[in-house]
């Protein structure tokens, strides 16, 4: 890698993680991520972790952020905060940048700088490296998987199939959707060999050195241990294995649409190309689209390549298109899913950019077009900030789903300051109830308290000091006048939230509200 394209990469970068790092606590925690959370707490405080083949995806998202928890002064959970667990997405999304030198020679230089500069800019990539879910996890290690087979495809060096190997086994390992990306990819590499040898017969073949069925079985070796280790919890529980094969029944059914996330085959494509919804604006990244068909068409037509390798080229066509129709047709479907297409797609974006460039006849157009891609990528960039900002919890961005809203932590708040004006302090009793334990992400800001419990219906006694109750279950506990219904609170869109407060302890915190003199619990 020339000293040029290592400063070119490092600024944008830097530009990556301007867009990522800033304000990782504005918006609550989305129940999904207040579940991993959770998770991971229970492994950080030596409780032990255990794979459900029914719920809440692989371990690698859990063993990563404990690993590198333990390489920094992290502190207990309790005070953990939003930002830091963030921080750990954050950094496999700038991992995409740092992998893409490794298929220079696939994309070309200048390929590689323009999907540097997309991969930074991307508007669903930025929001959802701020996601601590497993989806940039995914992403991370299937680009790794595939800068490995690259590599050994070009060198036939035993390290480069491990690590391709090693990634599959981190892929598998991550989230039940990696059995989709093998399936788009081997399509595709099939596909792409018929093309080589058939349909682009007239090209003289590149002659390499034969594949070491002996390096294919380190490689799957690599893939099962890893897998293996991880299901296993590091060998404490055998049935990991088993429930990591178990767990596409349920999965299967869920995508075959029995689930609550049932849409049409374009819920993808109009997230991407064009959303508008209300008073809310316009977001598209259709400009990624426009050069990923214009790269897609150059691999396929060998011209004006710019550097980039048209078998590389087309494998990736062939892998973004085939990923793409196979998420489109499954019934089941959450926004953050399209990464995995999309990441593709990028890739494809910098080889078209590198093709327009090298399609212009003049120093001037050239100029010219270079300065139409960085508006495109500059848009893109303002569209990522107002995501993470202005519209970071709100449904009139494209990315936003079943978010918490913000009003949920005012309720957390007002629990905060009942706690300081009552003697038990955390160890107050709280009872929180909602059908079908729709009271995520609650868990996870009430984990201080010692003695919060949880329920999806009204138990047989389901008075405490403080209760925290769906408005579903219309529960009136304020009925026998021993307790106060003091708010009403949003905890995501359509549901809401009462909070009930004994009389005794809402008088006593009236009383430090109105004379804030008074010493409190600690």
């Amino acid at each position: 890698m020339t000293r040029s394209l290592t400063l070119v990469l490092l600024l944008v970068a830097g530009a990556a993680l301007a867009l990522r790092w800033p304000s990782l606590d504005q918006r609550p925690m989305h129940n999904d991520e207040a579940v991993n959370a959770i998770k991971f707490g229970q492994l950080w405080n030596h409780e032990g972790y255990r794979y459900d083949p029914n719920e809440h995806h692989g371990p690698s998202l859990f063993y990563a952020t404990f690993a590198l928890e333990r390489l920094s002064a992290a502190p207990d959970l309790d005070h953990y905060t939003d930002a830091r667990l963030r921080f750990v997405t954050v950094l496999f999304g700038l991992g995409l940048l740092l992998l893409l030198p490794l298929v220079s020679d696939g994309l070309g230089r200048q390929g590689v700088i323009w999907a540097a500069v997309f991969t930074a800019t991307s508007p669903a990539l930025v929001f959802y490296s701020r996601y601590f879910i497993h989806e940039m996890l995914l992403v991370f290690f299937t680009f790794l998987a595939t800068v490995g087979g690259w590599r050994y495809w070009r060198t036939r060096g035993i390290g480069w199939i491990l690590l391709a190997g090693a990634g599959l086994g981190l892929m598998a390992a991550t989230k039940e959707t990696f059995v989709i990306t093998l399936a788009a990819g081997t399509l595709a590499i099939g596909l792409n060999q018929v093309w080589n040898r058939v349909l682009d017969a007239s090209v003289p073949p590149v002659k390499a050195a034969p594949l070491d069925r002996w390096h294919i079985a380190a490689a799957l070796g690599a893939c099962l241990i890893i897998a293996l280790v991880l299901f296993s919890s590091f060998f404490s529980n055998p049935n990991g294995p088993v429930d990591s094969i178990r767990t596409y029944l349920p999965w299967a059914h869920r995508a075959a649409g029995d689930s609550p996330h049932i849409y049409p085959w374009y819920f993808y494509l109009q997230r991407l190309l064009f959303f508008h919804t209300g008073n809310g604006p316009v977001w598209t990244e259709a400009v990624i689209l426009f050069l990923a068909i214009i790269g897609a068409i150059a691999g396929f037509r060998r011209k004006r390549l710019a550097g980039a390798n048209a078998s590389f080229v087309r494998f990736l066509a062939l892998y973004t298109f085939g990923l793409t129709a196979f998420y489109s047709l499954i019934a089941y479907k959450t926004p953050w899913c399209l990464l995995s297409f999309w990441h593709g797609a990028i890739l494809l974006a910098g080889v078209g950019a590198a093709v327009l460039i090298r399609t212009a006849r003049t120093g001037a157009v050239r100029i010219a077009v270079r300065g139409l891609l960085l508006a495109g990528a500059a848009h893109l960039a303002w569209q990522a900030w107002r995501a993470d900002t202005t519209y970071a919890a709100d449904p009139r961005n494209p990315y936003v789903y079943a978010q918490t809203s913000p009003d949920i932590l005012n309720l957390v708040k007002q629990i905060e300051g009942l706690a300081t004006v009552d003697p038990r302090g955390h160890k107050l009793l709280i009872k929180v109830m909602a059908s079908e334990g729709d009271y995520w992400p609650l868990p996870w800001y009430l984990r201080d308290f010692e003695q919060a419990g949880w329920w999806d219906r009204v138990p047989a006694d389901p008075f405490a000091p403080i209760m925290v109750v769906s408005a579903k279950l219309q529960a009136s506990l304020d009925e026998k006048r021993s307790h106060l219904m003091v708010g009403y609170f949003q905890l995501r869109p359509q549901v809401f939230f009462e909070l009930y407060v004994e009389l005794d302890l809402w008088k006593e915190w009236l009383s430090h509200r109105r004379n804030p003199s008074l010493p409190t619990s600690e």
